[in-house]
């Protein structure tokens, strides 16, 4: 029997507020243990909750983008569990009026764009973290997260394959940065996803029992996790046994989930409406400004600039997905100045995207200017520098930025395109080694590269290689 896998996702994303959800405490990572701290973040008895409004702005936010109904009228309530790093022994939440709901993103899959479909997006605050000591008997509890703002951002069970989970959190990622609603800084938890898994028989419109994952945090790791649980899961049908409705952990290192505990359902829960905040009401003038402020999101970009600039797809996207959407702003301000975008698109993968990942650079304090880019292309066009000096030219543009030609005129880095001066080069290199000549005319053609190599050798990378090519064609006879 033939099994396909149903995958739905919930994403924790921490919203960039300047204090956490509650209260004033500052949301700065890095501080010493419990430092951002204060009674109602502890839950201290008699303290009151005040709601960030900015939260609520960046919930808005993220809900029209991802063209969600935004609830008029929406409730906080109390998750009630135990663990030690809740302080207050519930966590503020929302349950059955969210702030956001039904809502859809489109991401890229092997069979073409599909839609996956939001079911809801609420604000919540975040727990602490719990800080277990290598080889102690205890552990200890930091508190300076507790209180930090979250948007759960609950899909639909509409992802059929790991491959598409992955896309699906690489697109909500990329969308949530282009709105500076989250900084999806995986590596300090600001992007975390659980993802429900289970299988069902192909044709079956019954699904099965699922398992939760929790807390996966790297795109890498989703997808292990979930063809793990999804082999599990099958494994276990297969074997006529039943798949337990529980919660899971993914282990990096064995490449395994394992067991954590029985899976909570909302009951367990036991939600009840929040005393200490009033419904939270949001008018349609308030969600008029805050879609005001949309810039053009991630699609609707990719797009364009397939359009606009004749990028193919997958080269497009490279300039949409990464992390800072400055990046794109370079790109289309260095392509208006140049006459071919697609030449500006290889300089941006190739050398630019190289020294970024590198750290030669950073694109926010870039030296390098789009007119000095598009400078530089166009003397590489004309034939006034070979490649090898334009790359030379670049790194030193993203080093000391200034103008490329007057970089060229300083160091001597013209390229030699005067016919006789080459030809004179291409002469002496033939006399200087005819048994490559000889070899060359016995039908080793693949030696036309090393003649030309000491021809520019000899001219000391300033010969025009495409011309010394030519004449070296003209004179060996083809």
């Amino acid at each position: 029997m033939k099994y396909v896998p149903v995958i739905g996702l919930e994403v924790h994303a921490q919203l960039q507020t300047k204090t956490k959800i509650f209260c004033g405490c500052s949301t700065e990572f890095g501080a010493e243990p419990n430092h951002h701290t204060c009674p109602v973040c502890l839950g201290h008895p008699g303290v009151l909750p005040v709601l960030n409004k900015r939260a609520v702005e960046l919930a808005v936010r993220t809900g029209l983008a991802l063209e969600c109904r935004i609830s008029e009228a929406s409730v906080f309530a109390r998750k009630n569990y135990f663990y030690p790093d809740l302080p207050k022994g519930y966590q503020i939440s929302q349950y059955e009026l969210p702030v956001c709901e039904d809502g859809q993103l489109t991401i890229d899959t092997e069979s073409g764009p599909k839609k996956v479909r939001i079911k809801r997006a609420h604000l919540e605050e975040d727990a602490g973290k719990n800080v277990h000591e290598t080889g102690g008997a205890s552990s200890l509890v930091d508190f300076n997260r507790a209180g930090v703002p979250l948007l759960e951002i609950v899909s639909e069970p509409d992802l059929a394959s790991s491959l598409e989970a992955s896309e699906y959190l690489k697109a909500l990622r990329d969308l949530l940065m282009s709105l500076e609603v989250c900084n999806g800084d995986l590596e300090k938890g600001n992007f975390r996803c659980d993802a429900n898994i289970s299988v069902m028989p192909e044709g079956s419109t019954v699904l099965g029992t699922r398992a939760e994952v929790k807390n996966i945090n790297s795109f890498r790791f989703v997808r292990q996790a979930l063809d793990y649980e999804i082999k599990r899961q099958i494994g276990l049908l297969e074997a006529g046994d039943k798949v337990v409705q529980e919660t899971r952990l993914y282990d990096p290192a064995e490449g395994k989930t394992r067991s954590m505990r029985s899976k909570e359902e909302a009951h367990d829960y036991r939600y009840f409406p929040e005393p200490d905040l009033l419904p939270l009401r949001i008018e349609r003038a308030f969600v008029d400004q805050v879609r005001a402020t949309l810039p053009e999101l991630p699609r609707a970009r990719l797009e364009r600039l397939v359009k606009q600039y004749g990028l193919a797809h997958d080269e497009a996207k490279l300039l949409v997905a990464e992390a800072d959407r400055r990046i794109g702003d370079f790109f289309e301000e260095v392509a208006h100045k140049a006459k071919d975008p697609k030449k500006v698109f290889h300089w941006f993968k190739g050398e630019l995207f190289r020294a970024l990942n590198e750290g030669q650079a950073e694109i926010g304090a870039l030296r390098l200017t789009a007119e000095a880019f598009a400078a530089l292309l166009e003397m590489l066009d004309k034939g006034e520098i070979s490649g090898n000096v334009a790359k030379d030219v670049f790194g030193e543009l993203l080093a000391k930025g200034g103008n490329p030609r007057e970089i060229v005129d300083a160091q001597g880095l013209r390229q030699v395109s005067d016919a006789g001066a080459v030809e004179k080069v291409v002469d002496e290199v033939l006399a200087a080694f005819p048994d490559e000549v000889a070899k060359y005319k016995g039908g080793k053609k693949q030696l036309l590269g090393f003649l030309t190599g000491q021809v520019m050798k000899a001219m000391k990378g300033k010969g025009n290689p495409a011309l010394a090519n030519e004449l070296l064609k003209k004179k060996l006879g083809g």
